[in-house]
């Protein structure tokens, strides 16, 4: 509320806010979004009167300026840490920083806790196993997953929230709203073996998060999907396990090309192929995980999502290293692609089974699609699912 058009009102609110908290010593001052008014001085062109930074200034000069403000502790809260005056930063004013990122498993868990302590749950669903099918999920997911749920559950007539309203809502949010399933009989086994080729490469290639279900139930722009199920928190990942992922990610094109012929391969692929080509960029440019060697290929700031930095990154590198970027990148997709077109080549009847129960069936939760794999081939020890059910975390 510091940002106003009238030149001076920023700053005489600041001084009028820091006046009410002397006379209320000892107090808390607030600041919520701090970067409205705390961004970098001297970015404007051409100089002239910049209504901001003069809020800033005089913010800077009541939080640590000449005159003493004890009993007056102040906090800012904002998204944009980087884009802060570094004056701001300095000691005697926000000179701690609490970085508060999305919930690790045990945190997803509290805040279901709280989100769910005002609604009624069926005796099957467990808050902990819901906190470990949604990693990368903030409070606010959280709490809108619950709410989702709940919607649903009284939508459908129920009195307490079952895992299956659980489900759909995580689907829903992930993924977006359910569509109607597909009738053509063309159209709708060429999905099913799309995403099939998607769940067996995933599963057969050593490192690759487990099956959680394959549907042919189209949400938002895709005709079907194939959910896995990380095992733990993906803090670190290693290269073989994002190898594992580009591989997956490529089975739905290899199950295309194998089953259907090439002149038959779709473009339902297109979002499959705009992921590993990123994840693929990364390994090599990013995390040094290609033949060009173990250093970072990109400059500072060309990581973050700023278009011009990228681009001045680019132009800063030679010629030859930008063609050997390019080429390992496209050795670890042709690479993936070859093992991906290997386990279709190899478990074609398997597929064809799969196949068969899940044009029927319309959706296969992870544990029939193994059961059924494992009659024809040996899963990977690393990705099978231990058997019971994950035990409550400790509090």
């Amino acid at each position: 509320e510091f940002v106003e058009m009238f030149v001076g009102v920023g700053a005489s609110r600041v001084r009028d806010l820091f006046k009410k908290a002397k006379e209320n010593a000892p107090c808390i001052v607030f600041v919520d979004e701090i970067d409205a008014v705390g961004r970098q001085r001297g970015t404007g062109i051409g100089g002239g009167n910049d209504e901001r930074e003069q809020t800033l200034n005089q913010l800077l000069t009541e939080m640590d300026g000449f005159e003493g403000n004890t009993g007056i502790i102040v906090i800012a809260a904002t998204n944009r840490a980087d884009i802060l005056d570094s004056a701001l930063l300095r000691p005697g004013r926000f000179d701690r920083q609490v970085s508060v990122d999305v919930p690790d498993v045990r945190g997803r868990t509290e805040i279901l806790k709280v989100h769910g302590g005002n609604k009624k749950f069926d005796a099957d669903v467990s808050l902990d196993v819901i906190a470990m099918r949604t990693p990368g999920f903030s409070g606010a997911d959280l709490a809108n997953l619950l709410n989702e749920a709940a919607i649903l559950a009284g939508r459908r007539g129920k009195t307490a929230i079952s895992s299956k309203e659980i489900d759909d809502s995580i689907d829903r949010i992930v993924a977006g709203m359910e569509g109607t399933v597909m009738t053509d009989g063309k159209s709708k086994s060429l999905v099913a073996y799309h995403e099939v080729g998607h769940a067996i490469c995933g599963t057969l290639t050593p490192g690759h998060d487990p099956v959680q279900k394959v549907t042919l139930v189209p949400r938002g722009q895709a005709r079907g999907l194939t959910w896995f199920i990380p095992n733990d928190d993906p803090t670190l990942i290693s290269r073989q396990q994002l190898f594992a992922r580009i591989v997956g990610g490529l089975g739905g094109r290899a199950a295309e090309e194998v089953i259907f012929g090439e002149p038959e391969v779709t473009t339902g692929a297109a979002g499959d192929l705009q992921q590993i080509t990123g994840l693929a960029k990364q390994m090599v440019v990013t995390f040094g995980m290609s033949e060009i060697g173990p250093w970072s290929l990109m400059e500072g700031g060309a990581q973050s999502g700023d278009v011009i930095m990228r681009m001045m990154a680019r132009n800063s590198m030679s010629e030859k290293l930008a063609e050997d970027i390019d080429s390992a990148v496209k050795r670890l997709s042709d690479e993936a692609y070859e093992i991906a077109l290997m386990h279709i080549r190899n478990n074609r009847e398997a597929i064809d089974k799969i196949v068969e129960l899940l044009i029927e069936k319309e959706t296969l939760n992870g544990d029939e699609f193994r059961a059924i794999l494992s009659e024809f081939v040996e899963i990977p020890v690393e990705n099978r699912v231990p058997p019971a059910t994950p035990a409550a975390l400790p509090a």
